[in-house]
C-alpha cells in the first residue's frame, strides 16, 4: 500500500465513514487527497464522484475511493467517465477481486450498508491488491473500448 495516493470523495450519506477511512489511510502512511465533502448538508454525490474521477484519470492519484448510503450512486456516476472502472463493494472478496481481475480504479462504498471495520479491511485489500493481468487483460481492454 506504500507510495500511492488515494483520492477520497463522499456526499452528506458518506460522511462519517469517509472521514474514518481517511484517518484509516493516513495511520498507514498513504497520502490522502479529500475532495468533500466536508459537511452534513445534503449535496449531489455526482459532483464528488466527478472530482474523484479526474484526479484518478488525470493522474494526480492512483485510485479512488467513494463513499454514499449505498456506494451504488457513486458507482454509477463514477462510470460514466472514461478512463474508471468503478466497483460498488459490500464484502473483502469483492474489493479484492476486483483489483486482482478487473482492475477497477475506484472503490465505491455504502456507509449505510457496511460497518467501519470491514470498510477498512475492504479499502487495504482495495488499494493493497495489484491487477493480475494475463487473460484478463483482454477484458479490462474490452471495458475500455466502451469509452
Amino acid at each position: 500500500m506504500e507510495n500511492k495516493t488515494i483520492v477520497i470523495g463522499c456526499d452528506h450519506a458518506g460522511l462519517s465513514l469517509k472521514q474514518k477511512i481517511v484517518a484509516h489511510l493516513k495511520e498507514h502512511e498513504i497520502e490522502v487527497m479529500d475532495v468533500g465533502t466536508h459537511t452534513a448538508e445534503s449535496c449531489n454525490y455526482v459532483d464528488f464522484a466527478h472530482a474523484v474521477c479526474e484526479a484518478v484519470t488525470g493522474g494526480q492519484a492512483d485510485l479512488g475511493i467513494l463513499v454514499c448510503g449505498t456506494g451504488i450512486g457513486m458507482s454509477m456516476a463514477a462510470n460514466k467517465h472514461a478512463g474508471i472502472r468503478a466497483a460498488a463493494c459490500e464484502n473483502t472478496f469483492s474489493a479484492r477481486m476486483t483489483r486482482l481481475h478487473n482492475d477497477a480504479n475506484v472503490l465505491c462504498l455504502g456507509e449505510r450498508v457496511v460497518g467501519y471495520g470491514l470498510a477498512c479491511d475492504m479499502v487495504d485489500l482495495f488499494v493493497g491488491t495489484e491487477f493480475l493481468g494475463g487473460r484478463h487483460q483482454a477484458r479490462v481492454d474490452a471495458l475500455n473500448a466502451l469509452d
